[in-house]
């Protein structure tokens, strides 16, 4: 059973003032009498983790759902995101309390072999439906933007993405945070300019809240958004970026001052993410709906270059870029602590990224729909939803893995409904799709 540290123990595993304090422990120990406007220091993982809820398969869902039903899912942007918090929220709390990732505490858990291998494949599948909406996405972007050939657009996206884990692994996770904030700077200023040209209808946005469908295909979208928002490896990574940033051992921090930066960092992280999610397919449902050819990136570029200029078009591809050059590097730091926490086999992160390359370059290469095929990808994130989130909801309700920290009977509660709702929802979605 893993131990948790308290923080007696943690003020204890080295003073700040004495000679053999790290360097980590005497910041720590100003940060500690900084007061609460140093808190910004502590801000990052979530940040870096909410990367994953603005990648292209969030473009592609909501700006196809608002090109063809209007202001019809807003309720589906919001609800995913108030869920999204507390998701996010408790997968962080686990990496801090704990000291471990969510992969390895269910590696730790899963006795038998067979079990554990089943779990990692359906999570590595998950982790692969990421891979290929961040490349696909890359790669549409660099073709809208320089005339680029799909493939070779892939290959550069990738390529990028290897750089940027070089420099995670090299340089630690502080500037790899500074690097991917700085892709989500130019993502919201990407795909939320169009709105302020041309604002939505107060009135359909106001109609779009009330919870309802149109047929089978708005619950495929539905889901898509849900799988594009709440995103399985999200919370295998938080969980992880979280440890390794705010490890007690090593800050020499209290795990009630982590929680309460944390607690800031989740709430900044998903404010910006659900805002962009939603300007998006404001921006459709406003400016795109009923235009032919739409429910294609390429068709909603063209549609917004001739609707609203060439500004406003080339914001939205130079955002698309840096959602795919983000996304595709923190989903390749999921996907190895997926492998590392489950198989117990660790994998440099750049050889990791270069084999999950190819099932991406194959689709680029084949001729498939790219918007379709991020889509797609999406409604498979969000059947691998349920094999996260109940684990991630069990583990932190219980004394014996996060003692005094577990959740309250509330947390757990709402825990548990989100997860039910999101199981219902890909339930009636496979009686629509296959059962007509």
């Amino acid at each position: 059973m893993p131990k948790t540290l308290n923080d007696e123990q943690a003020r204890g595993a080295g003073t700040a003032t004495s000679p053999a304090a790290s360097p980590a422990q005497r910041r720590a120990a100003r940060l500690g009498r900084g007061g609460q406007h140093r808190i910004l220091w502590l801000l990052g993982p979530a940040l870096v983790a909410g990367v994953a809820y603005l990648d292209p398969g969030n473009v592609a869902s909501n700006m196809t759902a608002g090109a063809e039903y209007g202001y019809l899912l807003v309720w589906v942007v919001v609800a995913g995101n108030v869920m999204a918090w507390l998701i996010q929220y408790l997968s962080a709390k686990l990496g801090i309390v704990t000291g471990k990732s969510l992969p390895e505490l269910l590696g730790s858990r899963i006795r038998n072999r067979h079990a554990r291998r089943s779990y990692w494949l359906q999570a590595e599948l998950v982790a692969m439906a990421t891979d290929l909406a961040e490349i696909i996405g890359g790669a549409v972007a660099l073709n809208l933007l320089f005339n680029l050939p799909l493939i070779w657009g892939g290959v550069i996206t990738g390529t990028v993405s290897m750089v940027m884990l070089a420099v995670q692994t090299r340089r630690g996770p502080r500037v790899f945070e500074r690097v991917i904030i700085s892709l989500l700077a130019i993502i919201a200023i990407g795909f939320t300019a169009g709105v302020f040209i041309a604002p939505p209808s107060p009135e359909g946005v106001l109609g779009g809240l009330v919870p309802r469908f149109e047929g089978t295909n708005s619950v495929l979208l539905a889901a898509s958004i849900l799988g594009a928002t709440i995103m399985p490896h999200a919370i295998y990574a938080h969980s992880a970026l979280a440890r390794d940033r705010f490890e007690v051992r090593a800050s020499g921090l209290t795990t009630k001052r982590l929680l309460t930066a944390t607690r800031w960092d989740v709430s900044i992280a998903m404010v910006i993410a659900g805002s962009v999610n939603l300007a998006i397919l404001l921006l459709a449902a406003a400016n795109l709906q009923g235009v032919a050819g739409t429910d294609s990136l390429e068709g909603a570029y063209a549609a917004l270059h001739d609707s609203m200029g060439a500004v406003v078009a080339t914001l939205f591809a130079v955002g698309l870029l840096a959602s795919g050059l983000a996304s595709t590097s923190v989903g390749a730091y999921a996907g190895a602590e997926i492998m590392h926490g489950l198989l117990h086999v660790r994998v440099p992160l750049v050889a990791r990224r270069l084999v999950t390359l190819i099932p991406a370059l194959l689709i680029l290469g084949s001729g498939f729909d790219p918007t379709q095929a991020l889509v797609l990808s999406q409604v498979v994130l969000s059947f691998g939803i349920p094999f996260a989130l109940v684990p991630l909801v069990w583990l932190t309700a219980k004394a014996g893995v996060l003692g005094a920290y577990r959740n309250r009977w509330v947390t757990t509660s709402a825990g548990a409904v989100a997860s039910v709702l999101l199981i219902t929802l890909n339930v009636t979605l496979l009686v629509l799709l296959f059962g007509g």
